[in-house]
């Protein structure tokens, strides 16, 4: 199996997203890797470490997340594999619940979002989000 942490939904990916946007309510899991040292794309210097900066992201988003009917599920940092192996663990990993993919959709457009995206993306070095839904 192959895994490739990415920061963005690939083409293929926004178009299953987009397929069926008014859907009943999912969960994402996001599973985490930091980078080591926050880099920001407009080459400013920062002290932070990737996990730093992406906390300077994932608190405000707290709120953005409300606004739009989400909520965290559960949050907590990835402490060893008891099953199975991989090259790399992640770093940590949250539970988010949307009321659909419509409101995943309208979060990750807002203006909000693009604004504190820019201490997500320092302080990711990848991750992967997992759509679940209850049976």
């Amino acid at each position: 199996m192959d895994v490739l942490n990415q920061l963005y939904p690939s083409n293929e990916q926004m178009g299953r997203l987009k397929s069926s946007p008014d859907s009943c309510e999912i969960h994402l899991l996001n599973l985490f890797k930091f980078r080591e040292k926050a880099e920001y794309v407009d080459g400013r210097k920062t002290d932070l470490t990737g996990r730093e900066a992406y906390d300077l992201y994932g608190h405000p988003m707290l709120k953005v997340l409300e606004k739009y009917g989400a909520e965290v599920v559960f949050y907590s940092e990835v402490t060893g594999l008891i099953v199975g192996q991989v090259e790399d663990l992640w770093d940590s990993f949250v539970i988010v619940r949307y009321p659909s993919r419509q409101a995943l959709i309208d979060m990750t457009s807002s203006d909000e979002f693009k604004v504190l995206s820019v201490r997500r993306e320092a302080g990711l070095a990848g991750q992967l989000n997992i759509e679940t839904k209850a049976p």
